[in-house]
């Protein structure tokens, strides 16, 4: 099943030396990055440019250009950035729970605190640069794409996890689930960002509860949900 990657920049030989302008560069890469993935979380992947981002992150165009390239090239390291903000929040945080419900009401609690708290501005990245790049065909949407199944596959292998050990009912069909349990996630970022109210992740959250315990989940496996 899918697991979600975590995109790191190539740790340095063993016993070689640090060479400063590449921890300088790394730094200065990093603190762009954090500016990008805020202001595509709002305006979209393509409302990302050089000229914006320099005013956003304190640094110089021409600095911004040396370190991306192009747009397309800053856009993809605004998505693996954003990525590994992700994985971070919630996937690595998850994996501390056995496999199967408990692993799975802990992604899911961890997903709605994610955009609920606002890590990027524009609440979760992913469903903001996916409506920007659905229909541009390339390597941009193609790196979106592949994060958010990776997402999807996950949700959906903890079901099926759950469903081998027992804490779900056979008959639960793990695809469909998973589709719905996202969209209740998704929902609750967008009608939370709309209304400026928290309110949808409360009702996401018991709504995701109960048809986990609908689909046969014992409540003690659930208590991520009381957070």
């Amino acid at each position: 099943m899918s697991e979600i990657a975590v995109h790191t920049a190539a740790e340095p030989s063993r016993g070689a030396a640090p060479d400063g302008r590449r921890l300088r560069g790394d730094a200065s890469r990093r603190t762009v990055l954090e500016s990008a993935t805020d202001i595509a979380s709002v305006d979209g992947l393509d409302g990302l440019t050089i000229g914006r981002l320099a005013t956003a992150s304190g640094r110089g165009k021409s600095s911004i250009a040396t370190l991306f390239q192009s747009k397309e090239g800053l856009q993809l390291a605004t998505i693996a950035a954003a990525r590994d903000v992700f994985a971070a929040h919630i996937v690595e945080r998850a994996r501390t729970e056995p496999r199967g419900v408990r692993r799975l009401s802990a992604l899911l609690r961890y997903a709605l605190d994610y955009s609920r708290d606002r890590v990027f501005t524009g609440g979760c990245f992913f469903a903001a640069t996916a409506a920007d790049v659905d229909s541009k065909p390339g390597p941009v949407r193609d790196a979106v794409r592949t994060a958010l199944v990776d997402w999807y596959g996950y949700i959906e292998a903890q079901l099926r996890y759950a469903m081998a050990g027992e804490e779900l009912a056979a008959v639960t069909d793990p695809e469909l689930l998973a589709f719905e349990l996202v969209a209740l996630n998704e929902e609750a970022n967008s009608r939370s960002l709309l209304l400026q109210d928290e309110r949808p992740y409360e009702l996401a959250a018991r709504a995701m509860r109960d048809r986990l315990r609908a689909a046969g989940a014992a409540p003690e496996l659930l208590t991520a949900f009381e957070a």
